[in-house]
């Protein structure tokens, strides 16, 4: 079993842009239970199915396997939860980490998040000047939250 550590960020201003390689992601979930979720992703000319555990701080099992492209595509328009989650990643090396900054599209466009992913819960790291609050565990920031409630929706009081 793997174990994902991961921290997520909001961001401050667009310093960040520029920096990285942008990647457009198409996700949907199969599951998105608390307890369990089931992925499916297309990145780029890759497609993968991933199954995470609950979590636990900023830690959870994942495990994620590599499948055929139109099988992926299949799922998603046909299987998975609707919307789907669309966004840009941007893989920003900083200080001997790699911060993914998601810049989400569709229904979840204006939301950009940054994550980082850790050895260890308690490992330390530098911040680049472009991050700012911290929101590791609120669910809301959960891409498979943003299929059942989606940021557009977030400004109409929800």
């Amino acid at each position: 079993m793997g174990i994902e550590i991961e921290r997520k960020f909001l961001l401050n201003g667009d310093d960040w842009r520029g920096l990285g390689q942008p990647t457009l992601m198409r996700q949907g979930y199969l599951c998105a239970d608390p307890v369990r979720t089931v992925r499916v992703r297309i990145e780029g000319a890759r497609a993968v199915v991933t199954i995470k555990g609950k979590s636990t701080g900023a830690s959870r099992g994942e495990w994620e396997y590599a499948i055929p492209v139109p099988d992926a595509a299949e799922l998603l328009e046909g299987l998975c939860e609707q919307p789907l989650v669309e966004k840009i990643r941007h893989r920003i090396a900083h200080a001997g980490h790699v911060w993914e900054v998601d810049e989400f599209l569709g229904q979840n466009a204006g939301l950009i998040v940054a994550e980082i992913e850790l050895g260890a819960e308690e490992e330390a790291f530098d911040r680049p000047d472009w991050i700012g609050r911290e929101v590791t565990g609120d669910k809301r920031y959960y891409n498979s939250s943003l299929v059942r409630l989606p940021y557009a929706r977030w400004k109409d009081g929800a």
